[in-house]
């Protein structure tokens, strides 16, 4: 899935970096700044990456467009960035997450777009080195957009579904899913749509019927729904 170029403002995007290896969070800084960046923080675990944020938003300048972290930080190196950032969104739904992992783990991911996917990304380090596309992701998700690894949306959507999913969708349908892949709830859908709460909710049970996606405690149908379209 290739990632569409966003371009940046003239106001350079405020970005704070979460990275424990030093190497790697000064390469970060390197690289956003080189770009035209401001790198207003880089700190080393979740709870300082918390503790910046908010004392930022307290700030004058006000709270940074976009967090950039590892899923895998002190003190346990397991969850900590993918848990850093679900409280950031919570506490700073304005502020992005884009979060960085050495490989694909598709429980931290559906965590991290369950609820919506607005101003979320969860792409693998290699992507780095291709800074271009790593730029564009970080600028789209500082905008509200999404940006997620080829290899997140096959894992999580599973590597066997070949044909084209959203064929059997109405043109409601379709229209309805592209609005929930902008993180809308179904009450924002239907005044966009001028149809009721009820019309919504019909057409979201059948967008999950038609993409096979039944009920199951350990799937979030409307993240496999939207990462569906994604895909597409």
């Amino acid at each position: 899935m290739p990632f569409d170029s966003a371009p940046l403002d003239s106001v350079p995007l405020r970005v704070v970096i979460a990275e424990d290896s030093v190497l790697l969070r000064e390469g970060l800084t390197r690289l956003l700044t080189d770009r035209g960046l401001a790198v207003v923080g880089a700190v080393e675990d979740g709870a300082a990456l918390l503790a910046l944020v908010d004392e930022l938003a307290a700030s004058p300048s006000g709270a940074p467009d976009v967090v950039v972290a590892d899923v895998r930080m002190p003190p346990t190196h397991t969850d900590e960035g993918v848990r850093a950032c679900i409280a950031l969104r919570e506490r700073h739904p304005g502020v992005g997450t884009l979060v960085l992992s050495q490989y694909v783990e598709e429980r931290y991911a559906s965590e991290l777009l369950a609820g919506s996917t607005r101003g979320v990304g969860y792409l693998l380090k290699d992507r780095v080195a291709e800074v271009r596309e790593f730029v564009d992701a970080v600028a789209r998700v500082a905008a509200g957009g999404t940006a997620l690894d080829p290899e997140v949306v096959a894992q999580l959507l599973g590597r066997s579904r070949k044909r084209d999913v959203l064929a059997d969708l109405t043109p409601r349908e379709r229209e309805v899913l592209s609005l929930m892949a902008e993180g809308r709830s179904n009450a924002a859908v239907a005044r966009q749509l001028v149809v009721s709460d009820g019309a919504v909710e019909k057409h979201v049970s059948n967008i999950f019927s038609k993409l096979g996606l039944g009920q199951s405690p350990q799937d979030h149908r409307r993240v496999l729904a939207v990462l569906t379209y994604l895909n597409s």
